[in-house]
């Protein structure tokens, strides 16, 4: 599969509450996802256009992700997220420099590494802090670099965005390399 005939799909998962539809509706210039402060309010996967550069992709809005979840509501919004995650090219995980790292977000890294799937780790909320401080621990989910971002404020989401999508400048280096 050529990656320059499709969209490329950028899936944002993380727990309740970091800022997914916030930064969907930032990457997707839309008020197309609902953002309010409390949990629960996506739940189900919602797709959008966006564009950086030369580069249309698809992006997907996922409810809070809390993957131990066993039943009802809860288990079946952990299912419309790893829906998402299988079908993503690339998934952004959203964690929350204010709150810190906590269980849910090891146990998302956990699930992220198992899935074989490209992962850029953005720690939203980062306004205003000092990024070395906010992003050290970030680093034990074992996801890479954390990339300090601003949902709300648009502060690094282009840079974001580009290096999610990256791998698409590879795929064109390596067809022109073929020819």
């Amino acid at each position: 599969m050529s990656t320059s005939r499709f969209k490329p799909v950028v899936a944002l998962v993380g727990r309740a509450n970091v800022g997914k539809s916030t930064l969907f509706n930032r990457i997707t210039r839309s008020r197309a996802a609902l953002v309010a402060d409390f949990a629960g309010l996506t739940r189900d996967r919602h797709y959008g256009e966006g564009r950086i550069g030369r580069h249309p992709f698809i992006a997907v809005d996922t409810g809070g992700f809390e993957p131990v979840a066993k039943d009802g509501i809860l288990r079946e919004m952990a299912r419309q997220t790893e829906q998402a995650i299988a079908e993503a090219d690339v998934v952004i995980f959203l964690v929350d420099a204010r709150a810190g790292v906590n269980a849910h977000d090891h146990e998302i890294a956990q699930l992220l590494r198992r899935s074989g799937q490209r992962v850029i780790l953005a720690v939203n909320k980062a306004e205003g802090m000092r990024h070395a401080a906010a992003l050290a621990e970030f680093h034990e989910l074992g996801l890479g670099e954390p990339r300090p971002i601003s949902a709300s404020h648009g502060d690094g989401v282009v840079d974001l965005i580009e290096d999610a999508l990256s791998f698409l400048d590879e795929a064109d280096d390596d067809d022109l390399a073929a020819v």
